[in-house]
């Protein structure tokens, strides 16, 4: 029997989460409304992971999807997002952490509970309303350089030499370095590589980083 946990701090919610896995069959061993709590009552029963965890995207106690999602990953847990369709970014980062799917609060709980077999069974979740969402979602490639990352790239693919940027930063020149190699493999990380500096000035004129030309409506003259 597929032993589950519901983590949602709605609690209406999870009383009908709860229903329907009665009915289904399901082996409900935990509901609450954050991961702590979930881990907790791990530790504290010495209890095996749930095989699937049924887990809210966004959570009352300020944890990220990231967070959630990697906790439970780890711990042995398959998990199945449950959300609203409104926070492409926030599902691409879950996605991102190793959740199987996402499943909409819109649909059925028979779909619900369809996923959690799917799921169960070691199988990822056909998820093509979240794929075009999460395609269209901009930062879908985005590298996710930090502020610091951000503003040695400004000035060095402006075309600053890099210990000019450093002085120009108040750090050192090995920092500045340091910081651009980081961009690089970040941005390789997310398929957009720049090994070069024109390709690093493109890249930051792609993210707004760097200000794209104007074009000259005199023509030059």
């Amino acid at each position: 029997m597929t032993r589950v946990a519901l983590i949602d701090d709605h609690e209406s919610v999870r009383l009908g989460l709860e229903a329907a896995l009665a009915r289904a069959g399901k082996d409900l061993v935990f509901s609450g409304a954050t991961v702590a709590q979930y881990l907790a009552w791990r530790t504290g029963s010495r209890s095996a992971p749930a095989d699937v965890v049924v887990l809210d995207l966004t959570l009352g106690d300020g944890t990220t999807a990231t967070d959630n999602v990697s906790r439970l990953v780890s711990d042995g847990s398959s998990v199945i997002i449950h959300s609203v369709a409104d926070r492409p970014a926030a599902v691409r980062e879950a996605l991102m952490a190793g959740a199987a799917g996402v499943v909409s609060k819109s649909s059925p709980i028979g779909d619900v509970i369809a996923a959690i077999r799917t799921v169960a069974a070691g199988e990822h979740l056909d998820n093509v309303e979240w794929a075009s969402a999460v395609d269209g979602d901009r930062a879908f490639a985005d590298a996710q350089l930090s502020a610091r990352e951000r503003e040695v790239l400004r000035l060095y693919a402006a075309g600053l030499p890099l210990k000019v940027v450093a002085d120009r930063l108040g750090v050192a020149y090995s920092t500045a370095k340091e910081n651009i190699t980081r961009v690089r493999v970040k941005y390789v990380e997310v398929g957009r590589p720049a090994p070069t500096k024109v390709d690093l000035l493109r890249r930051a004129m792609e993210d707004g980083i760097v200000e794209q030309p104007s074009e000259d409506p005199s023509g030059g003259a």
